[in-house]
């Protein structure tokens, strides 16, 4: 770490689920707590249905904001029929971060085996936005926020780190 001042960044959170409300959503619940824990803010936090249209218009507009400079989703990464994250939001992305998909399936591989071959979690950016996009447990939610994301949302995070990447709030 380096001895620059910490900058906090805003960042939005979307659930994405057919079952869950806001108050039964224990993976959002703690990637808000993590993220604000951290010293950053909540720019946004939403819950909606895995409804791929509604995923693309909502981080479309997110993407859009000249405020929200990362956003976390949990939910819709798997097989299911309804698991639809990764074919809703990786059109939008400008650049693939094609290694954090392969680090959070290594690092999830020690916790739960070979299940995590049926996570398709995957990030991007997006007009200077990254978007990552993680399965909906909350232990898939903690493993990604503290041994990749919380990392490379710090800008004192050496040798590199994604905060000179991301767009500058007016």
């Amino acid at each position: 770490m380096s001895e620059d001042a910490f900058i906090p960044l805003n960042i939005a959170v979307l659930t994405l689920s057919d079952t869950r409300t806001l108050e039964q959503d224990s993976s959002g619940q703690y990637l808000v707590n993590a993220l604000t824990q951290s010293g950053h803010h909540l720019a946004a936090r939403e819950l909606i249905k895995d409804d791929i249209y509604q995923m693309r218009a909502l981080v479309s507009a997110w993407i859009a904001s000249p405020v929200v400079q990362v956003i976390l989703v949990t939910g819709g990464t798997g097989f299911t029929s309804r698991d639809s994250t990764p074919e809703a939001l990786s059109v939008l992305f400008d650049k693939p971060v094609e290694g954090f998909g392969e680090l959070f399936r290594y690092l999830s591989y020690e916790e739960i085996g070979t299940s995590t071959i049926q996570s398709r979690a995957t990030a991007g950016f997006a007009n200077n936005t990254v978007i990552f996009c993680l399965p909906g447990s909350t232990g898939a939610c903690r493993t990604g926020w503290t041994k990749i994301i919380a990392e490379q949302l710090d800008n004192r995070f050496r040798p590199c780190n994604f905060v000179s990447h991301l767009n500058t709030p007016d």
